[in-house]
């Protein structure tokens, strides 16, 4: 079995041409002499020249045309638009402007909003620098929620550059 592979490997690289010149040479010569090899490199040249016919099998134009046409018999699923309730979208939404306003309004409470001095405005803007930002975003349930928050933005604004793109690439 070694030697018929090696005999198949020599006859290789002499159909391809990529054998050397002594190798070419005493291929040659074997083919001449010895019968098993001729045998082996007519039937290896009737391999090469099958693989190397550039005409492969097509189906027919009337293949295609069925196909396409029963490709056309089912429904295509519809655009995302048709079947994303908008109420959801909105309540989520919504969820998530009541809670942030809900911070915001909590932090606006631990501001002391009375004042000393008989001046006209109603804040006293050296206080701000004193409320206590520990007692809000001390809490790991805080910073986890401020970061998811910060992550859905960023997925909103991805989305809608890309339907700006979506809508660019339409256009031209």
């Amino acid at each position: 079995m070694n030697q018929e592979q090696n005999i198949e490997q020599q006859l290789w690289a002499y159909i391809d041409g990529i054998s050397t010149n002594e190798e070419r040479s005493v291929v040659e010569k074997l083919l001449q002499s010895n019968f098993e090899w001729k045998n082996k490199y007519h039937e290896l040249l009737e391999v090469h020249q099958l693989i190397g016919s550039p005409e492969l099998e097509q189906p027919s134009m009337r293949f295609t045309k069925n196909v396409m046409e029963k490709i056309a018999q089912y429904h295509i699923a519809p655009a995302t638009k048709n079947y994303i309730n908008k109420k959801i979208i909105w309540g989520i939404a919504g969820f998530f402007i009541t809670l942030i306003a809900v911070f915001v309004v909590y932090g606006f409470a631990q501001v002391e909003w009375t004042t000393q001095d008989n001046s006209n405005l109603p804040i006293d803007f050296s206080k701000l620098s004193q409320v206590d930002y520990s007692k809000i975003f001390s809490n790991n349930f805080v910073n986890v929620f401020m970061m998811v928050n910060v992550l859905l933005v960023l997925v909103l604004f991805d989305r809608v550059l890309a339907n700006k793109r979506k809508k660019f690439q339409k256009q031209t």
